[in-house]
């Protein structure tokens, strides 16, 4: 596997942050194009960015270069498939249950705290002062950003499923934090088998788009390509580089990028607090490269 700096590192995890938040848009968009459901749109995703991956492996030829014990095992890809899938699923079940802000609040907002936690124990990976400072800031951000007039009441079945969508994002960023392989490959795999497993529940919901399939069939490229194979890919390459809980504090630049896609193309608008809060995030994001950065040149 071709070595990645922590600059590249940072660069890949800040971009697969960025290609994420395009997704919420995307499928927002699908939604009313093609009125299909969040499980069929889950599945879309993770066949159609497998297909893509498998396309520009063969086409490209990369993977093939790897070094000894750069390509992963067959039971690493199902274990990062069924980890994805539990993620999505347990995500759509907690916004059904406590509505969207909740269930983006202690989702997105648990995971760093649930990487940082296994990043000590697992990786023996210590976040330091400035890491945790900028962590919390982050996540005072998050919570000011997603929650407008308030993040709304959070059910308990609401939080458990928050929780384990958390938990899973985690085991997905601590597996291959501590056991780095050609992350394309990786992340085709575990596309793979996470559509296996949401092939069901997509069955059961309605598989195929039935509104305007045109517009449709795009978003779902869009959808696979996009924020699924290349922010995956890129995600998994910055991961053999930075921290995982330096990695988890950056992802949580994508509802940023939701909130702007949501002014341009949706018409929203964002209030002072909300507003605020995005400033506040990108800001300890950026303390928390630069301080990864600069303790990366010390220990050189």
């Amino acid at each position: 596997m071709t070595h990645v700096s922590v600059r590249q590192g940072l660069l890949y995890v800040s971009l697969a942050a960025t290609a994420w938040g395009t997704g919420g848009a995307a499928g927002a968009l699908l939604d009313r194009a093609g009125g299909i459901g969040p499980a069929a749109v889950s599945f879309w995703r993770f066949a159609v960015g497998a297909a893509v991956i498998l396309l520009v492996t063969r086409v490209l030829g990369h993977g093939r270069r790897s070094g000894s014990g750069a390509r992963p095992g067959p039971a690493r890809s199902v274990v990062t498939g069924v980890m994805m899938a539990v993620c999505q699923a347990a995500y759509f079940a907690a916004i059904a249950e406590s509505g969207l802000a909740a269930a983006t609040v202690v989702t997105i907002g648990a995971t760093p705290v649930l990487v940082a936690a296994g990043s000590v124990v697992l990786l023996r990976e210590r976040p330091g002062a400035a890491g945790l400072g900028c962590a919390g800031a982050a996540l005072t951000g998050l919570a000011l950003l997603v929650s407008g007039d308030g993040p709304g009441s959070l059910s308990p079945a609401g939080a458990g499923w928050a929780l384990l969508s958390a938990a899973a994002y985690a085991g997905v960023t601590l597996l291959n934090r501590a056991r780095p392989a050609e992350p394309y490959i990786v992340a085709m795999g575990g596309f793979a088998a996470g559509a296996v497993c949401l092939l069901p529940a997509a069955l059961a919901h309605g598989l195929l788009p039935s509104g305007e399939p045109l517009a449709s069939w795009v978003l779902i490229a869009y959808l696979g390509a996009v924020p699924t194979a290349l922010a995956y890919g890129l995600f998994f390459t910055g991961l053999a580089a930075v921290r995982a809980t330096t990695a988890s504090v950056i992802t949580l630049v994508e509802p940023v990028g939701a909130a702007v896609l949501g002014v341009f193309l949706f018409g929203e608008r964002l209030g002072p607090r909300t507003a605020g809060g995005a400033a506040l995030l990108l800001a300890a994001v950026a303390l928390l490269a630069l301080s990864e950065g600069k303790e990366q040149r010390n220990r050189v």
